[in-house]
């Protein structure tokens, strides 16, 4: 298993940031290739369901996860969402979607994820990937969730 964090500084209160977590949202943080559509969106709260098709050409893939957990205190805000089908020979895929409220206007955005294919060697070659498919949303939090420039 490998895992990794990154972290995206956000000018806005926590409050803002998660009422702006939405589909809408989803879809502006997917990058360009592969395209990806949205099948189902319930929300970020315990049992809610995202499905995700992607176009890869020739064929479409479902990324399916479970939001298995949720907290949400005056200074941090957080939901975990597990894949239940994935693609790319992924086993395990575990990501925890965290805000952190620095001050009533800075926050801090940290993506935790954990994946696992079941072979060292293929988790190494996707982790370019994975680790790429979550950095480019860093500016992309700053465009979307900041309420100052």
């Amino acid at each position: 298993m490998l895992s990794f964090t990154l972290s995206s500084p956000v000018k806005a209160p926590l409050s803002h940031i998660k009422e702006h977590f939405t589909s809408d949202l989803l879809l502006k943080l997917s990058p360009p290739f592969p395209q990806v559509s949205l099948e189902r969106f319930d929300g970020c709260k315990k049992d809610d369901q995202v499905i995700l098709k992607i176009n890869l050409l020739l064929t479409k893939l479902t990324w399916s996860s479970l939001i298995t957990a949720e907290n949400d205190t005056t200074e941090e805000w957080y939901f975990v969402d597990e894949g239940v089908e994935m693609p790319f020979g992924l086993r395990f895929w575990r990501h925890k979607h965290r805000v952190i409220e620095v001050n009533p206007l800075h926050s801090l955005i940290i993506d935790e994820i954990s994946f696992d294919t079941g072979m060292t060697f293929l988790n190494y070659l996707l982790f370019p990937f994975l680790w790429g498919m979550i950095f480019y949303r860093k500016p992309l939090y700053k465009k979307y969730l900041s309420l100052i420039s």
